[in-house]
């Protein structure tokens, strides 16, 4: 079979054992080489993924094959996150700039938001936090799910926060999204009651430094502010614990992804009480503290 006679699916099988063969790692939007293939042709064609599954055996054109293996060939070679090579990452079907400024977006957290379950913390015009916000993904997923919320969106990384602009206007909603550059609270203009929260959400860096060691390649690309959290990943979340509660009002929640990390956290903070949201990875990664608890 000669390259202008491959349909879609004939070389997307093809990437995808390229991939699968290089062993690479996944989890940054992709879930195995087969889907990364996929998201590679996608790409290459300009359409969803959906779009393409739904055009399989349609040929494909010499120069979309060229491109697509270019992309593979990169991420192969590098073992950089496929979304930093395509300059995009996909959360919740939502489109997002990304590069080597911020982590790729992945957060859990994301799920509730569109599903609708943190609304219950969400009364009418209601204010919300994204704290560490990187490149602004969840809090444009808040802004986008719940037009009537007021957002605001904090990091310390300047590189990072740059990135955030870019996807802010992407999404039209610089209105929407305030940006606060800072060490986490210390970002925010102040306490009173009307600078404070009904919701905070937050992926922090919590990676235990054993685990940091042992990431492969695809996750040491990525920023090591944003992911490593100490000796028992909870140097960061230890502080945001010790000051949520002064930005919070008294009806309000904290929303915290602490993803393997279940039994670190468990350790450090045994008397406080905690609720586990469940998501797609399971009922251990993403937990709520109302703030009365906290």
């Amino acid at each position: 079979m000669t390259p202008s006679e491959l349909t879609l699916e004939d070389f997307w099988k093809q990437l995808s054992s390229q991939l699968d063969q290089a062993g690479l790692s996944y989890g940054h939007g992709a879930i195995n080489a087969e889907s990364e293939a996929l998201w590679i042709i996608s790409t290459a064609l300009g359409y969803p993924p959906e779009d393409t599954l739904e055009s399989l055996h349609t040929p494909i054109t010499p120069d979309i094959q060229q491109q697509a293996q270019q992309w593979a060939d990169e991420r192969i070679k590098t073992r950089q996150p496929l979304a930093y090579i395509l300059g995009e990452a996909w959360l919740m079907g939502v489109p997002f700039y990304s590069d080597e400024r911020s982590i790729v977006p992945r957060s859990f957290i994301a799920e509730l938001i569109v599903d609708g379950h943190l609304e219950p913390w969400l009364p009418p015009s209601a204010r919300v936090l994204d704290l560490c916000t990187g490149n602004g993904s969840l809090a444009i997923l808040m802004a986008l799910s719940c037009p009537d919320v007021q957002v605001s969106a904090s990091d310390l990384s300047m590189q990072a926060l740059s990135l955030a602009a870019k996807n802010l206007d992407r999404h039209n909603l610089t209105d929407q999204i305030e940006v606060f550059q800072g060490d986490l609270f210390e970002a925010l203009p102040g306490t009173d009651d009307d600078s404070k929260f009904d919701l905070i959400i937050c992926n922090p860096p919590y990676v235990n430094a054993q685990t940091m060691t042992n990431l492969p390649p695809e996750y040491h690309a990525e920023p090591e502010m944003s992911l490593a959290g100490g000796a028992d990943g909870m140097d960061l979340i230890k502080k945001i614990l010790q000051n949520a509660k002064d930005y919070l009002r008294p009806e309000g929640a904290l929303v915290l992804e602490i993803g393997n990390e279940a039994k670190n956290f468990e350790a450090a903070f045994p008397e406080l009480a905690i609720n586990w949201l469940e998501v797609s990875a399971g009922d251990d990664q993403v937990l709520l503290i109302q703030a009365e608890d906290l």
